[in-house]
């Protein structure tokens, strides 16, 4: 098996992207703050394993071990006992040999390596004492901010700004913001966006913000002229000073404007690092300094600036619970720059709460599934879609082969390919549907006793990757065969991308590597586990979250009969669907007494065909 350098070649970041601004390398022996530079490369996971036969001989073996007693705790004592014999063999081979370096030993013929460092965040300045002070003064003054926000009537009339809108989840916001009695205004920030001829690539139209978000809410199915009437659209860019937003524009906006919501980032997980530090670091600063703009301009209503961020900016933890009060860097490092640099932003959110007085809520949502009832989501096609989508097309072509009989059998054999999925069995995932999280945030609006808080929009009911490789055989007709993800990223994955290309199949050989990429690292054994709890308390969710294996079965069925796996792309007939699908999804509950996630795969298939016209995708009026 190929070794690959433990150095990477990566020339350093920019210094205003620098890790150095929140990271500092500090020295095990004598507890000093090392002066070197930071790599981003180096704060990944990918950066410390994977270098030798051993190594990836010995994750298999505890996998396997894992799966045989089902005891993560026995797994990482033996995962010490062996490191333990490693380094004793290595000091006896050294004395054998005369060599003063058994370390050198250890690494070269065990793949065993001992940093002599560690990484922290930069600690605040503040003590904790003054830190929870200064957080009660930021929550009693949005207290009295939005007693002031109400209506003749005296219910609350808040007025939101956000950003993100047109994207999975601020759709959604914007579908439940419409019916929210206490939500008098949302304003979108929206980009102008250029209508390209197929062909020519030539630009036929520009359509501007007001006529972009007019087609959203058709798209969301508001008809409603009352509903319609809370929305607006206002041109603007997240990555710009005053995100983008113009002096004519703004002026009324710090007038009337209660709360910032940011939505906005990118939730591409094999981005590289100076992308995902725009998107998410430097927009989030935007956003936070147009916040501290408003909250300052004198007699501003605003409250408090809403930061959408990730559960999994705590990255990879050993055994601790992931806290929602704090951020440490995680002792197993993070598994992209997306979950990194999502944690940077979050301490710049900290930074202009606790230092520049911000009032703020931080949110971080785990992995983002569609909607829990139905699973719709908007036509996205990212994250746990992608291998639903993958998988679903895999059994088309391993049912549908055509051509002679060399072109059948290869057919059959890269569908097979396609559907090896990188996951331990016992790997658990943290899935929470959108409208969770939509609910989240506006009840994080109309909260002000939240702000100073992080809020975790997860679930304490995962699902394991056998569990998903379960449901995709009943749902999709699809068996999905799980490979040890240390074993599939170093050996199978190179392999099948090499024999895919060959056989002029390298957009599928590009789909399995980004798959790899994205969920590599969350499909193995020992995932972090967040600690939920503030979003009732907090925020005042009902106590019971979403069933993780409903959301997923109607994430399946959605993906295969609504968005046909991800071939369906018009904006306006994903709209059709999904509404004729929410229809026939609420139907098929109120006759059936249970949510449809909790029926079994024939019975809903069933009932589907006696209700839907699969040419046209329409409703049949259900028989007299």
């Amino acid at each position: 098996m190929p070794r690959r350098s433990s150095q990477p070649v990566e020339p350093p970041p920019p210094e205003e992207f620098s890790p150095c601004r929140y990271v500092e390398k500090v020295s095990l022996r004598s507890g000093e703050i090392l002066d070197e530079p930071i790599l981003p490369h180096s704060l990944l996971v990918g950066s410390h394993r994977d270098y030798h036969v051993v190594d990836v001989q010995a994750r298999q073996y505890m996998s396997r071990l894992l799966r045989s007693t089902g005891d993560e705790d026995l797994v990482r004592t033996k995962m010490k006992e062996i490191r333990r014999l490693g380094h004793k063999a290595s000091v006896m081979i050294a004395k054998a040999l005369h060599r003063k370096d058994p370390d050198k030993i250890a690494k070269a013929l065990f793949g065993l390596k001992d940093r002599d460092y560690y990484f922290r965040y930069k600690r605040h300045p503040l003590s904790q004492e003054e830190i929870a002070e200064r957080l009660m003064q930021l929550a009693k003054q949005g207290a009295e901010r939005f007693d002031k926000a109400r209506g003749a009537d005296g219910r609350p009339a808040l007025r939101i700004l956000l950003t993100g809108g047109t994207g999975f989840v601020g759709k959604e916001v914007l579908w439940q913001a419409a019916s929210d009695e206490a939500i008098a205004e949302v304003v979108v920030v929206i980009r102008p966006k250029q209508i390209r001829d197929r062909k020519t690539k030539e630009v036929i139209r520009t359509l501007s913000p007001a006529e972009r978000g007019e087609m959203m809410l058709d798209q969301l199915w508001l008809e409603d002229p009352q509903q319609r009437a809370k929305f607006s659209f206002v041109a603007g860019d997240v990555e710009k000073p005053n995100l983008g937003i113009s002096d004519e524009d703004l002026a009324p906006l710090r007038r009337r404007i209660t709360h910032l919501v940011h939505s906005a980032a990118s939730v591409s997980f094999d981005d590289p690092y100076e992308a995902s530090f725009r998107a998410n670091v430097v927009g989030t600063l935007n956003a936070l300094r147009f916040s501290h703009s408003l909250q300052e301009a004198p007699d501003s209503p605003f409250v408090a600036h809403v930061g959408i961020e990730t559960s999994y900016i705590h990255g990879r933890q050993a055994r601790t619970l992931a806290r929602e009060d704090e951020v440490v860097f995680p002792r197993n490092f993070y598994n992209n720059y997306y979950e990194l640099t999502k944690a940077m932003a979050s301490i710049e959110t900290e930074r202009f709460m606790l230092t520049k007085g911000l009032r703020v809520v931080q949110l971080c949502p785990a992995i983002i599934i569609g909607e829990s009832r139905a699973g719709n989501n908007r036509g996205d096609t990212k994250v746990v879609n992608a291998p639903v989508n993958v998988f679903g097309r895999a059994h088309e072509a391993l049912n549908s082969p055509k051509g002679k009989w060399f072109e059948r059998t290869s057919a059959s054999m890269i569908a097979r390919m396609a559907c090896i999925f990188p996951g331990d069995p016992s790997a658990q995932l943290n899935l929470i549907p959108v409208d969770w999280v939509a609910r989240g945030m506006l009840a994080a609006v109309r909260r002000p006793e939240a702000i100073g808080e992080r809020v975790h929009l997860a679930t304490d009911n995962r699902i394991t990757s056998q569990q998903i490789s379960d449901i995709v055989k009943e749902e999709l007709d699809v068996r999905v065969r799980l490979a040890e993800p240390t074993l599939h990223r170093t050996l199978t994955l190179p392999i099948l991308t090499k024999v895919l290309t060959s056989f002029k199949q390298a957009r599928l050989a590009r789909a399995l590597e980004k798959l790899g990429t994205i969920f590599g690292g969350y499909s193995e054994w020992g995932q972090p586990v967040h600690q939920v709890g503030n979003d009732v308390a907090v925020l005042g969710l009902p106590e019971q979250r979403p069933n993780t294996l409903h959301a997923f079965r109607m994430l399946c069925r959605h993906n295969r009969y609504v968005q046909e796996f991800g071939r369906i792309r018009d904006s306006g007939e994903m709209s059709r669907r999904e509404r004729a699908w929410w229809r026939f999804i609420t139907e098929l509950e109120e006759e059936r007494g249970e949510p449809v996630g909790a029926m079994p795969a024939p019975d809903f298939r069933a009932a589907l065909a006696r209700r839907f016209n699969p040419a046209t995708f329409e409703l049949l009026e259900k028989e007299a």
